[in-house]
């Protein structure tokens, strides 16, 4: 009887060995999944860290590149005239009327025809 306890007992003891091998084992195939997912994500990670952060440096230079663009765009319009100096310049135009200029053909075609009309007065 005391054979057989001792048999019983060995297998029992036996029986849970294995069990605690079998979790054993299947605790050491989660961790190697849970470590090649984890270095699976380290890897997405960094790619993904390192597109942002050229992303980043093209938004940088961008906005480099957009602000030189507006401080010469600000300077140039420094040298537009001003509405006022329009206003004047318009004043100007339209009192000399410059329309009703007349052309130096004009001139001499009315001289002559002042001549004509003189020296044919005289006759």
């Amino acid at each position: 009887m005391v054979e057989q306890q001792t048999s019983n007992l060995a297998l029992e003891i036996i029986n849970r060995l294995r069990s605690l091998e079998n979790r054993y084992t299947i605790l050491g195939e989660q961790m190697l999944v849970i470590n090649q997912n984890m270095i699976e994500e380290y890897k997405r990670f960094t790619q993904e860290f390192k597109e942002i952060h050229e992303n980043n440096k093209k938004l940088q230079d961008d906005v480099t590149k957009t602000k030189e663009a507006l401080k010469k765009l600000a300077k140039d319009m420094e040298s537009f005239a001003k509405q006022s100096d329009i206003k004047v310049l318009e004043k100007y135009i339209n009192m000399w009327n410059p329309i009703e200029f007349v052309t130096e053909k004009d001139v001499l075609r009315i001289l002559e025809n002042k001549k004509g009309d003189k020296s044919g007065s005289r006759k």
